[in-house]
């Protein structure tokens, strides 16, 4: 078995509204798709990150909390290759998102940084 990459991230919102706004608006995500699934009252919102992988954004009623952050089990937070940290936090911080100081990973010697989306979903930019 060969796996090639990864498809897709799939994230269940709150709001769907605004969780749209902050991954197309705010974070430059392209719409691909948009689709209203009336027997789940659920939108299901496809967004390219470049030519190879997408995060599908979900709504459904009254969906559950995560029990914790970050270190529940289960996906711990999505990261994002930027190719530069310093400039990507600074755009952010331009646009209302609070994003935590600048760390360099011990291992490879890189560059990132956290910040969340709308539902305190932990989300990291890493250096190229």
């Amino acid at each position: 078995m060969k796996l090639n990459a990864i498809h897709h991230v799939a994230i269940i919102c709150s709001d769907y509204q605004k969780s749209k706004h902050f991954y197309h608006e705010i974070l430059g995500l392209a719409i691909i798709a948009e689709t209203y699934r009336a027997a789940r009252n659920s939108y299901k919102l496809d967004l390219a990150i470049n030519d190879h992988s997408q995060i599908e954004l979900f709504s459904f009623p009254n969906p559950p909390k995560r029990p914790s952050r970050p270190e529940a089990q289960g996906l711990r937070h999505l990261a994002f290759e930027v190719d530069n940290v310093q400039q990507t936090k600074l755009e952010l911080e331009s646009k209302g998102i609070e994003v935590e100081d600048i760390r360099v990973d011990e291992l490879t010697g890189k560059a990132f940084t956290f910040f969340q989306d709308p539902d305190a979903l932990p989300l990291e930019i890493y250096q190229k």
